[in-house]
C-alpha cells in the first residue's frame, strides 16, 4: 500500500515547504512514495522528480485525471492532502474510483470552510478523513472544539533541518539588525512592525529589515514613506535562503494577527537568533517567555521596543535565550522526529491492512475447510 502526497502549488510557504521536506526525506522499506503539485519556485528543492507529477493551477479536471492515473498505476492506499482543496480531490477520486483510499489531511492554516461553514467542515473530517495531522497542540484542540473526533488527530510538529539551519554564533555588529520574515499580508501585520521601527527611531544603531513578498508589499512600502522612516527600514523582497537571512539578524520579531505554528519561529531558534513574538496560536509551544524568547500578549509598540532594548543591552540574557532555544529545537522540533512520526501514522494504516488481510485469509481457510 503506497502513499501519494499532494499539495496545491510549490510557491514559497509553510505548507509547501512541509511538502518538500516529506518529498526529500520519506523512506520506508514497505512503502513507495509519490508526489504531485503545481509547479512553483520550490520545485528546485525536489529530490525525487521521477516520482513527482505536475498539476495545473486551475484545471481541476486535468488534475483529477492525473491523480487517478497515479493511484491506479502505483497501488496508492494513502492520499495525503496538504490543503483542503486536495482533500476534496481525494474525496472525488475515492467516490469515482470506488477505491479503498485512506485520506490523510495535514492542516496548516485556518480554512474558509471551517470559518463560515463549521458544521460542513466537521462532517467532512469526521466522516471521510482517516487521519488528521495538526502542526501544533493549539490547532489540535481547535479542531476538537469544532467537534472533530480526537481519535483521528495527531500533533506532529513541523520539523527543522538542523544541518541547514545550523547554529552560528553572532559577531558584534553595528548597526544591529531587527528582522521579520513572512508573507507580506494583513494577517502577518508588517504594518505593526513599522510602528515598532518608528517607536525605536531614537536608537540610531538599529536597522529594521522586512523579508518576504505578498499582496501588501506596495502598501507597506508606502507606509514606510508616510512614517518618514526610510533610513530605518529596508524591504529586501522574497528570500530563498531563509537560514542566511535569519543568521544575519540580531533579533526576529513575529507580529502576526493570527498564527497556527509559524515555521520561522523554529528556524530562528535553530540558527541562534532570539525572538520577540506576539502570543498567538501554538507559538507558546516553542517559546517559553523569559527562558528562550519573549512572548507578548498585546500589540504594544512600546513593549516590543522595550524588549528589543533589553535583549540587545543584556549579553547574558541574550546568550541564555539562544542556548535554550537551540536545545529545545534539537529535542522537540527536529526534521527527523517529524518524518518518523509521519511514517508511524502511515504504518498504523499499513498494519491495520495486514491484520485485516490476515483475518480474511483465516476466514477463507475456515470456509474452505467447512
Amino acid at each position: 500500500m503506497n502513499v501519494l502526497v499532494v499539495t496545491d502549488k510549490l510557491d514559497m510557504g509553510g505548507a509547501e515547504n512541509y511538502f518538500c521536506k516529506l518529498e526529500n526525506k520519506l523512506s520506508h522499506p514497505e512503502i513507495d512514495f509519490y508526489y504531485a503539485a503545481a509547479e512553483g519556485e520550490l520545485c528546485v528543492n525536489l529530490q525525487n522528480k521521477k516520482k513527482f507529477s505536475n498539476l495545473s493551477r486551475k484545471n481541476h479536471l486535468h488534475n483529477l485525471w492525473i491523480l487517478r492515473r497515479i493511484i491506479k498505476e502505483n497501488y496508492i492506499g494513502i492520499f495525503h492532502a496538504n490543503s483542503l482543496r486536495m482533500v476534496f480531490y481525494g474525496l472525488v477520486l475515492k467516490w469515482f474510483m470506488k477505491e479503498k483510499l485512506h485520506i490523510f489531511y495535514t492542516k496548516h492554516n485556518v480554512t474558509m470552510l471551517e470559518k463560515y461553514l463549521p458544521l460542513v467542515f466537521r462532517k467532512i473530517l469526521n466522516r471521510f478523513i482517516k487521519r488528521i495531522i495538526a502542526v501544533s497542540e493549539f490547532e489540535k484542540f481547535q479542531l476538537i472544539d469544532l467537534g472533530i473526533e480526537s481519535r483521528k488527530i495527531k500533533t506532529i510538529y513541523n520539523g527543522v533541518d538542523l544541518q541547514q539551519f545550523a547554529y552560528q554564533r553572532k559577531k558584534n555588529q553595528i548597526p544591529q539588525k531587527i528582522g521579520i520574515l513572512a508573507r507580506i499580508s494583513k494577517e502577518k501585520n508588517q504594518g505593526f512592525f513599522l510602528e515598532v521601527a518608528d517607536a525605536c527611531r531614537h536608537h540610531p544603531d538599529l536597522i529594521f529589515y522586512i523579508a518576504g513578498d505578498g499582496p501588501d508589499y506596495q502598501s507597506i512600502h508606502q507606509q514606510i514613506i508616510n512614517l518618514g522612516i526610510q533610513d530605518k527600514v529596508r524591504m529586501i523582497g522574497a528570500v530563498h535562503t531563509p537560514e542566511k537571512f535569519l543568521r544575519k539578524m540580531d533579533v526576529l520579531l513575529v507580529t502576526s494577527h493570527r498564527e497556527v505554528f509559524p515555521m520561522v519561529v523554529l528556524e530562528s531558534m535553530a540558527v541562534g537568533t532570539p525572538i520577540i513574538s506576539i502570543n498567538r496560536g501554538g507559538i507558546n509551544e516553542a517559546i517559553e517567555n523569559g527562558k528562550n524568547g519573549y512572548l507578548l500578549h498585546e500589540h504594544s509598540k512600546q513593549e516590543f521596543c522595550h524588549k528589543i532594548e533589553d535583549l540587545l543591552s543584556n549579553d547574558l540574557k541574550r546568550l541564555q535565550f539562544i542556548k535554550e532555544a537551540r536545545k529545545k529545537v534539537e529535542t522537540a522540533f527536529s526534521l527527523q522526529k517529524m518524518i518518523q512520526y509521519t511514517l508511524d501514522e502511515y504504518s498504523l494504516v499499513l498494519n491495520e491492512k495486514k491484520v485485516n488481510s490476515s483475518n480474511d485469509k483465516k476466514m477463507r481457510k475456515s470456509f474452505k475447510h467447512y
